[in-house]
């Protein structure tokens, strides 16, 4: 069945107009080997509104909430639009919807804080070729060393730089529109929705590039080189939501991809420290935990009914892992001191294609390959050799908050030598190694906001610290103390 200037609906802020194709639902035998198909070459950027949050006050942690999930949603209703013929309008209408949108969250904001002026400027949205690069740096993993990738800064507080980021975007928005009319007829090539043959490479071609953290574990002088492994399972149990309960808590389908869940078993958008805190877990050793991550998933077309597994351009079966390794470590400079209860981290971007690398930390190898780690590209792994998903997750904290209003600012990674920013200080770092058996070929993608595409750049990490204090306590000794405890 040929579809001719259709639109598929990608979700999350973004679209892609397909061009011609041979899909339906991707579910053809085409589409299950990998086959390539045509597809129009752009995306909607929009600016990352979550990302620039200063202060949150708890009055308005809700409204804001829904307004991020909101933003995230407007894209379905510009999809509409397009299919009943109006999709030279697309831009404009989704400019007014995110102007109410964010203004609501500016005012819900003000009534007990500074007003965020600066944030409805970031209302506008442009085009983003799908075939570029995420960011302006030309970042390619397959090229680059380990050394920087998770020692990045926080992101940047400086309201003025906001400011001028949003006027920016809003006068792209415009030209954007321009761009995308005029790219409707443009091919490119790759599934609907991707992600595409480049997304993938060789992992035998990828030159090493692992000999230093945060790959490498911490070693000599004052390193603390203890480490604590706790044993969560796989999601044997299948434990699935497409909720956020860190970016986008009080709200259903918050993340509008399904998220992998070990340890806590009731975590879900509306859950709170106390429930969690009351809640059982798949830990061994009485973690309670959450520890959750997007799905991987087969490209084999297979619309499973799955909590968020097709209502936003998800599909494919998912994939339980073969392996789930959660380990704590040490500090390259010194000892470590205990994470606070109910302390939330996030690790890697979810929208790093559209809005840069910079907080883009997820990583992608093959067993038997591990000195290459990929950030931009899926590995394609030999015969009997399995993918590996890592994420370490930030080991500096700032000494005061559980979270922050952009949920970054609260915690950092440190430099190479295990160095904080000023007035952090190191904690036990998370490092997540994840496996999965994989059919031969480009057969598997993560999910993710469907704008998105599937990129492996938007891997990413959750986790919420609900250790009991004694089990924490443990944890630091065993690490500070140079042994290796479970």
């Amino acid at each position: 069945m040929v579809v001719a200037a259709a639109a598929l609906l990608l979700g999350g802020g973004g679209l892609t107009v397909v061009a011609t194709t041979a899909l339906a639902g991707n579910s053809t035998p085409d589409a299950a080997a990998g086959h390539q198909h045509t597809a129009v070459a752009t995306t909607v950027s929009c600016p990352d509104v979550g990302d620039r949050l200063r202060k949150v006050p708890r009055g308005a942690r809700l409204q804001v909430s829904k307004g991020l999930a909101a933003l995230d949603r407007q894209v379905h209703d510009a999809y509409h639009r397009m299919m009943d013929g109006s999709g030279s309008t697309a831009l404009t209408t989704l400019k007014r919807q995110r102007t109410h949108t964010i203004g609501t969250m500016v005012d819900a904001i003000a009534k007990n804080a500074e007003r965020p002026s600066y944030l409805i400027r970031m209302s506008g949205c442009t085009t983003k070729p799908v075939d570029e690069g995420a960011g302006a740096d030309g970042f390619d993993s397959t090229k680059s060393t380990a050394q920087g990738w998770y020692q990045g800064q926080a992101p940047q507080q400086d309201q003025q730089q906001d400011q001028q980021q949003g006027q920016q975007q809003g006068q792209d928005q415009q030209q954007g529109q321009q761009q995308g009319q005029g790219q409707d007829q443009q091919q490119g090539q790759g599934r609907p929705g991707g992600p595409t043959p480049d997304d993938f490479v060789d992992i035998t071609t990828v030159q090493p590039n692992a000999d230093a953290p945060p790959f490498a574990a911490p070693k000599g002088g004052n390193a603390t080189t203890g480490t604590f492994t706790t044993e969560c399972g796989r999601n044997e149990e299948g434990h699935f939501n497409p909720d956020n309960v860190i970016v986008t808590p009080g709200v259903s389908n918050g993340a509008h991809h399904t998220h992998d869940y070990v340890g806590n078993r009731s975590t879900d958008g509306f859950s709170t420290d106390q429930s969690l805190a009351a809640s059982d877990t798949t830990c061994d050793n009485g973690d309670l935990s959450t520890y959750y991550w997007p799905v991987l998933r087969k490209l084999d077309g297979n619309a499973e009914q799955k909590p968020g597994a097709a209502q936003d351009a998800n599909v494919g079966s998912v994939l339980t892992p073969a392996t789930v390794t959660l380990t704590y470590r040490g500090s390259q400079a010194g000892q470590v001191r205990a994470m606070p209860r109910f302390l939330r981290i996030i690790t890697g971007d979810a929208k790093a294609f559209t809005n840069g690398t910079a907080n883009a930390n997820a990583s992608w190898s093959c067993t038997g390959f591990e000195d290459r780690q990929l950030k931009d590209r899926y590995p394609l792994c030999p015969q009997g050799s399995q993918v590996v998903r890592n994420f370490a997750f930030q080991n500096c904290w700032d000494g005061r908050s559980t979270d922050s209003a952009n949920h970054r600012t609260h915690v950092a990674f440190s430099d190479r030598n295990g160095t904080c920013p000023q007035g952090f200080t190191a904690i036990p770092q998370l490092v997540e190694r994840i496996t999965y058996d994989v059919p031969q070929g480009q057969s598997f993608a993560v999910d993710s906001f469907p704008e998105q595409l599937h990129k492996p750049v938007t891997d990413h990490g959750d986790f919420i610290n609900v250790m009991p204090d004694d089990l924490m306590n443990k944890a630091v000794d065993c690490i500070n103390g140079g042994r290796e405890c479970r």
